[in-house]
């Protein structure tokens, strides 16, 4: 298959040369193919979010590169990744406009990311009918909400349709920073299951952050587990598919030296 994420020996420290100096990635080298869903478990501090940020451009690294489908992007801003690279944070909040409609947010997903920009920029009825197709298949009755604001959503409706706004233009990279963490179990489930449909209809190739042991064993084709900034065990194939939680907490101890003591990892 294609290589589509190469990140090649990135390192960041923040706050270099002060108390608060925190070396959060270091010397990571990585490859992604075409069609990857890749799973990444570590402890809090672990450095996940931060080769996350260093991947959709929050901040420059201190060294190495990142390519995407082979353009060079470590320095590329992040308003200009954004067009390629589609991003779930945590908090429900983050990624809409609250005080906007939930046609006003898809328009601007739409607008940001698509190539056949409209030279007024504005969509059109085909746009909107293309919006309301979409939102029917999230099963949440969206469909018939277009005009309510956002902040009228509870915080399942509101990640359903970031995750809507984040492949409305499907990207070449999305990554999914622990997306369902703040939602209840129930709403979690549901809103991982739309994520596994999206990403397996549309071929995206995808980084998921999760404290879920049993769920980054289960989704996705690769795992990936970091600590203190590194990735320390990586599985795939026939190892990965006979993996266990036990024996998965075991080869970490074995890596690193220590046990995995983080309450989130949900077993």
């Amino acid at each position: 298959m294609a290589e589509l994420l190469k990140i090649d020996r990135v390192s960041k420290t923040f706050s270099p040369g002060t108390v608060h100096e925190k070396k959060a990635v270091e010397d990571l080298s990585l490859l992604l193919e075409k069609g990857d869903f890749v799973t990444v478990i570590g402890s809090n501090g672990a450095g996940k979010s931060t080769l996350f940020g260093a991947v959709a451009g929050s901040f420059f690294p201190d060294g190495g590169k990142i390519l995407l489908d082979g353009e060079d992007i470590t320095f590329q801003p992040e308003h200009k990744r954004a067009r390629q690279i589609g991003r779930l944070f945590q908090d429900p909040l983050k990624g809409t406009a609250p005080h906007m409609t939930i046609e006003e947010n898809l328009s601007l997903a739409y607008l940001r990311t698509t190539r056949h920009r409209s030279p007024l920029g504005i969509v059109g009825k085909k746009d909107q009918a293309y919006f309301r197709e979409r939102l029917a298949a999230l099963g949440l009755g969206l469909e018939d909400r277009m005009k309510n604001p956002v902040g009228l959503l509870s915080g399942g409706q509101r990640q359903a349709l970031t995750l809507l706004m984040a492949t409305l233009v499907t990207p070449k990279l999305l990554l999914l920073d622990e997306h369902t963490a703040a939602l209840d179990p129930a709403t979690a489930e549901k809103v991982q299951a739309l994520t596994k449909e999206i990403v397996a209809d549309r071929g995206i190739t995808c980084m998921m952050i999760t404290h879920n042991i049993s769920a980054a064993l289960e989704l996705g084709n690769r795992t990936l587990m970091m600590d203190r900034g590194r990735i320390v065990l990586e599985l795939s194939g026939t190892e990965r598919e006979s993996m266990t939680v036990p024996r998965l907490l075991e080869l970490f101890k074995e890596k690193v030296s220590r046990e995995l003591d983080n309450d989130r990892m949900l077993l």
